[in-house]
C-alpha cells in the first residue's frame, strides 16, 4: 500500500533542512548593541556586539573604565584600525584571548542599514528616537562649531 503524502512530506523535509543550513543575516536580540557608525560607509555590515554575553564573564569596569568604551551606543569612534592597534575590541580580540580581526563575519554580521542602538532597549520602548549617526559628524576633520555668543 502506498502513502500519498509520503513524498510530500519528504520534500517538507527536505527543504526544512536546506532552509536551515542557510547562511543568514545574524539578527539583533535583546540587549545586543548594534554598531553602525562607519561600517555602511565602509561597504561592512553592521557590528552586533553581544553585549549580555561579555557581560555575564567580565565586571563593567573592564570594558567600562578599563577600556574606554562609553556608557552610550555610538559614543565611541571605534574604527578597525583601532582594534587592530589593540584597544577596544582588540584588547581581547587580539587571536590569543578571542579571535583576532581578521574574522570579520564574527562581529560585521548585521543587516545593513541597521542604525547604532542597543536592541530592545528601555529607551526604544519608551519611544526615545535614536541618536544621529556619528558617521556624519566623523567624516569632517573639523571641530563641532563653537556654541553661538549672546
Amino acid at each position: 500500500m502506498r502513502v500519498p503524502w509520503r513524498g510530500a512530506l519528504l520534500a517538507l523535509l527536505a527543504t526544512l533542512a536546506l532552509w536551515s543550513l542557510a547562511p543568514r543575516e545574524a539578527q539583533a536580540e535583546y540587549g545586543d548593541v548594534v554598531i553602525n557608525n562607519f561600517s555602511d560607509a565602509a561597504g561592512m555590515r553592521p557590528v552586533v556586539f553581544p553585549h549580555w554575553f561579555h557581560r555575564v564573564r567580565f565586571r563593567c569596569k573592564v570594558c567600562h573604565a578599563d577600556l574606554g568604551f562609553q556608557f552610550k551606543a555610538g559614543g565611541n569612534q571605534i574604527n578597525m584600525l583601532k582594534i587592530i592597534d589593540g584597544q577596544y575590541c582588540g584588547s581581547c580580540h587580539n587571536g590569543e584571548l578571542a579571535w583576532s580581526a581578521e574574522n570579520c563575519n564574527l562581529c560585521h554580521s548585521g543587516k545593513p542599514g541597521t542604525p547604532t542602538q542597543v536592541h530592545e532597549s528601555t529607551l526604544q520602548k519608551l519611544g526615545v528616537p535614536p541618536a544621529p549617526a556619528a558617521a556624519a559628524s566623523v567624516a569632517t576633520s573639523a571641530p563641532p562649531p563653537a556654541p553661538a555668543k549672546k
